[in-house]
C-alpha cells in the first residue's frame, strides 16, 4: 500500500499537490491530543465558543475566492458554485453560534418529590469521515455543531481533496480555536478503522454512500459507539398534473446538475403525471441543452467535470445499462473526447424498475423521466426506493403538497415549488438506506451529547 497520496486536477488529468499519508502510530497521538485537548474546551462558555463561530465565518467570507478555486482545482466545482458554498458554511457558522446556547441550555423539568434538570454535556473526540461534492460545507456541516456542543473533532477528508483538509485545520486555528482541537487526518481506510476503535473516539459521523456506510455503521456499532450516516439517495420529485411547468422546469434543470450533479440532495428522478408529461419533457430536454459544460474557472460554464475519471466512467456505464434494460436516451449519453472528467448534461426515458436509473442513485448530471398515470401513481413511484433523503413537489395547489411532503413521502426533507440543497436552519437528513441522524437546524449539536438527567429531592 502506498503511503502518499496524489490529488489530482479532473479538468486538466494533471497531479496539483503530493501528501505523506500518516502511520497508525501517529494517527492515534493526533487522537489524544484531541481528547486532552476535550478536557480544556468542554469547559468553555458558550459564547466564547460562539465567538470561534463567528470568527471562522469572518475568515471564510475572506478567504472566500482562495477556497473556491482550490475546490475548482480538486474537485471541478465552477469558481461560482464555489463561493456559493464559503457563504453556506459562514451562514452555518453563524447560525449555530447565534443558537448554541439556547439549544443546549438546562432544561427543568418537574418530579414527584422534587425537581429534575436535564443538561446535554459534550462526550468528547467526534470523527468524521468526510466526502469531496462540498469539500469545505461537508467538514463546517458536523465540525461547527459538535465544537458549539463543547466536543473536540477530528476529520478524514476524501482523498481528492486534502488540498482543503489541511485549509480547515488552518482555518478553525487562526479563528482561534485550541490547538488540538480540531485536527486533520491524512490517513488509510486500514488507519481509519483504527481510529473508530480508538478508546478516546465517542462518536463516529459519515458523509458518503451506503456501502461505506454499512462498514462505518458496522464498525462504529461493534464498538459501542453512537454513529451519523447521511447517505446516498435518488431522490423524486413529482410533477402533478396542476403544475407550473415552467417553473418546474427551472427547478428541475437546477436540482440535476447543481454541482454537475454530484449531491446526494440533488434531484434525480422525475416523476410526472401524463396529462403534462410531454410538455414537461420537451421543455426539460430544451433546458438541459443549454446547460453549458466545460471549463469550470470560465464564467461562463453551468456545470465543470466531474471529481474523478473513475466517477465518470461509473456514471456512464449506469446510462448504458439502463438504454440497454429500455430506456431511452433523449440528450447527452456521451463521453466528449479530451482531456478532463466530463460529461454532458443527459436525459433518459422510458425510465422503468431494474435500471439503474430507477433503482440506483446516479451521481452526476443525468435526469430519469418517469411518466405516471395520477397522484397517486406517483406518490408510490416516489416511495418504491431503497433510499429517502429529500424530494420534491410542484403542484398549484399548495395545501395538497404540504400533505403530501408531511404524510405521504418517506423522506428526511422535501421542498415544494423550489429547490433547496440545505439550509441552516432546518434539519438536513434521511430515511431508509439514506441513513440516520440530523445535521442543521440545531439539531446536529445534539447527537453527540450525554442527554444527563438530574435528579433533586426536596429536605
Amino acid at each position: 500500500m502506498s503511503d502518499s497520496n496524489q490529488t489530482i486536477n479532473p479538468a486538466t488529468e494533471e497531479v496539483i499537490e503530493t501528501y505523506s499519508l500518516i502511520s497508525r502510530e501517529e494517527a492515534e497521538g493526533i487522537v489524544d491530543q484531541c481528547h486532552e485537548a476535550f478536557s480544556g474546551w468542554r469547559q468553555t462558555r458558550f459564547l466564547d465558543r460562539a465567538n470561534v463561530l463567528r470568527k471562522t465565518a469572518e475568515l471564510i467570507r475572506e478567504r472566500k475566492n482562495e477556497y473556491a478555486a482550490l475546490m475548482t482545482r480538486e474537485m471541478g466545482k465552477t469558481l461560482a458554485q464555489g463561493k456559493q458554498e464559503c457563504d453556506l458554511c459562514a451562514a452555518i457558522c453563524e447560525y449555530t453560534a447565534d443558537q448554541g446556547a439556547q439549544v443546549l441550555a438546562d432544561e427543568p423539568r418537574n418530579i414527584d418529590g422534587g425537581r429534575g434538570l436535564v443538561t446535554y454535556q459534550p462526550q468528547g473526540v467526534i470523527y468524521g469521515i468526510q466526502p469531496w461534492n462540498f469539500p469545505l460545507y461537508q467538514v463546517i456541516r458536523y465540525s461547527a455543531a459538535n465544537l458549539m456542543a463543547g466536543n473536540t473533532v477530528l476529520l478524514k477528508h476524501a482523498a481528492n481533496v486534502w488540498g482543503m483538509a489541511v485549509e480547515v485545520e488552518q482555518l478553525y486555528r487562526d479563528a482561534g480555536l485550541p490547538q488540538n482541537a480540531f485536527r486533520t487526518l491524512l490517513i488509510s481506510h486500514d488507519v481509519s478503522d483504527a481510529v473508530i476503535e480508538h478508546k478516546r473516539v465517542r462518536g463516529v459521523t459519515l458523509t458518503g454512500s451506503p456501502g461505506a456506510g454499512r462498514i462505518v455503521a458496522e464498525k462504529a456499532g461493534k464498538a459501542l459507539k453512537k454513529s451519523v450516516m447521511e447517505l446516498g439517495s435518488n431522490d423524486a420529485y413529482l410533477v402533478l398534473a396542476d403544475a407550473d411547468i415552467e417553473k418546474a422546469v427551472k427547478f428541475s434543470v437546477q436540482g440535476r446538475v447543481y454541482n454537475a450533479g454530484q449531491t446526494c440532495v440533488a434531484a434525480k428522478r422525475f416523476i410526472i403525471d401524463d396529462a403534462v408529461y410531454d410538455q414537461f419533457r420537451d421543455a426539460y430536454v430544451a433546458a438541459m441543452k443549454n446547460v453549458t459544460f466545460g471549463d469550470p474557472t470560465d464564467p461562463q460554464t453551468d456545470i465543470g467535470p466531474m471529481a474523478r475519471k473513475d466517477l465518470r466512467d461509473g456514471l456512464h456505464d449506469q446510462v448504458r445499462k439502463s438504454i440497454d434494460a429500455g430506456a431511452t436516451c433523449l440528450l447527452g449519453g456521451e463521453i466528449p473526447e479530451g482531456k478532463g472528467c466530463y460529461y454532458p448534461p443527459t436525459v433518459l426515458e422510458n425510465v422503468t424498475p431494474g435500471q439503474p436509473a430507477y433503482d440506483a442513485e446516479l451521481f452526476g448530471p443525468v435526469a430519469a423521466l418517469i411518466r405516471v398515470k395520477d397522484k397517486a401513481e406517483a406518490i408510490a413511484v416516489a416511495n418504491d426506493s431503497v433510499y429517502g433523503l429529500g424530494g420534491g413537489i410542484f403542484s398549484a395547489d399548495e395545501a395538497e403538497a404540504i400533505r403530501i411532503a408531511r404524510d405521504e413521502l418517506d423522506t428526511g426533507m422535501v421542498n415544494i415549488n423550489g429547490y433547496n440543497l440545505a439550509l441552516p436552519n432546518m434539519p438536513f437528513g434521511g430515511v431508509k438506506e439514506s441513513g440516520y441522524g440530523r445535521e442543521h437546524g440545531g439539531f446536529g449539536m445534539l447527537e453527540f451529547v450525554n442527554v444527563k438527567g438530574v435528579m433533586i429531592s426536596d429536605g
